[in-house]
């Protein structure tokens, strides 16, 4: 792994930034305070190819490496992880439609969806399985040419307000090997959105439960073929891991450059707060959490572009990791601020209530230490 960035990929973390302290940082409070799901920004970000960072090129993506996306993706989380976060499920949707779609799903997808023109959730969790995917419930039975859909969804970031729908279903017996995924769209009869969720943070992409009774698509909407579903749905939690780690170090990114800024300065007893050690060191210790939760980060996304046999157990890792530290670098940084880290007039509070939900998104941080077990101790795998 190359720990210097090229003139490219700075170029790319140059286009992200402006786009972020352009597009995201004015409007980020009040997205955030008013629930607002911002159309308008996700479409100047696909101007940019911001949305299909990583989908294939035959649908109009980058076609970029993992690890060029997160340099994009912790560019806008230091300013807006909640609508960052949100681009990164979107990008990972885009992805397994464009790798995995018809070429009758990709035709009538794959240009929208890369230009934010249209907008893509991704389904798997359900009300009785969390962490447990394999135990999904939702039903797809064949009919003719076409899949019946029955079910139900939970905790869908941009449910509600998106286009199209990665939907993991049964199509056959228990366990992993029995489900499929699907494309569907949004507005299908049968679909039904439930209350939108009120949530602690993550303001910016509305969350709510879907139900399918009877919704009916065309045998062409299967993502890879039938039983393929969890395989998939794994290959993409892989990156999700990722993005959500990187949207953990881009937010701390973010409030530790508040909190030294704050600290120059802040005066207390006659001296800038910089001038007093124990915060300097505390300021170390964020600076040190950061930058070693970008390089497991960096680490892993370079493991999955290599199709390392391990890469699974890296993302683990990297997520485990970004999301612990990350989020107590918010909180310091909050601690820094005193009673101003409290206000809404400043981004702290923003940033903790954000980066919270990382540590259970994707899998909980639990489930990332079954993960790493299981690869050392069952499968025996030799990680160094």
């Amino acid at each position: 792994m190359a720990f210097e960035l090229s003139d490219e990929q700075q170029a790319f973390v140059q286009a992200a930034r402006d786009f972020a302290q352009g597009e995201l940082a004015p409007q980020a409070a009040h997205w955030d305070e008013h629930e607002v799901f911002p159309r308008d920004a996700f479409a100047k970000a696909g101007e940019l190819g911001f949305c299909s960072l990583y989908a294939p090129e035959e649908i109009g993506g980058l076609g970029l490496p993992r690890f060029d996306a997160t340099l994009v993706f912790e560019e806008m989380a230091a300013v807006d992880p909640s609508t960052a976060a949100f681009l990164t499920i979107h990008n990972m949707a885009t992805w397994m439609i464009g790798t995995w779609g018809s070429d009758t799903v990709k035709e009538q997808w794959g240009e929208s969806l890369c230009a934010g023109q249209k907008l893509a959730s991704y389904c798997l969790t359900e009300p009785g399985s969390g962490s447990d995917a394999a135990s999904l419930a939702t039903t797809a039975r064949r009919d003719g040419d076409n899949y019946v859909l029955n079910g139900s969804k939970a905790f869908i970031s941009g449910g509600g307000d998106t286009d199209v729908l990665v939907v993991m279903a049964r199509t056959g017996g228990e366990g992993a090997r029995g489900i499929s995924a699907f494309v569907v769209p949004a507005d299908t009869p049968g679909i039904t959105y439930g209350r939108k969720e009120q949530k602690m943070g993550w303001n910016s992409q509305s969350t709510r439960p879907i139900t399918f009774e009877q919704v009916r698509i065309p045998a062409t909407h299967l993502l890879g073929e039938e039983g393929q579903g969890f395989k998939l749905a794994m290959k993409g939690l892989d990156g999700g891991r990722i993005n959500i780690a990187t949207c953990s170090v881009g937010a701390a990114q973010g409030a530790y450059d508040a909190a030294r800024n704050y600290m120059s300065e802040r005066r207390q007893f006659k001296r800038p707060l910089a001038d007093f050690q124990a915060l300097q060191f505390k300021l170390a210790d964020m600076l040190t959490h950061i930058v070693a939760s970008r390089q497991m980060v960096r680490l892993a996304a370079a493991k999955l572009d290599q199709a390392d046999p391990q890469a699974t157990a890296y993302c683990a890792m990297a997520k485990r990791l970004a999301t612990d530290l990350c989020f107590q670098v918010c909180l310091d940084a909050q601690q820094i601020h005193g009673g101003y880290g409290y206000l809404k007039d400043y981004p702290l509070e923003r940033l903790v209530r954000d980066t919270r939900v990382h540590q259970i998104l994707e899998g909980t941080n639990e489930i990332m230490r079954v993960i790493v077990a299981r690869q050392i101790l069952n499968e025996g795998a030799d990680i160094r």
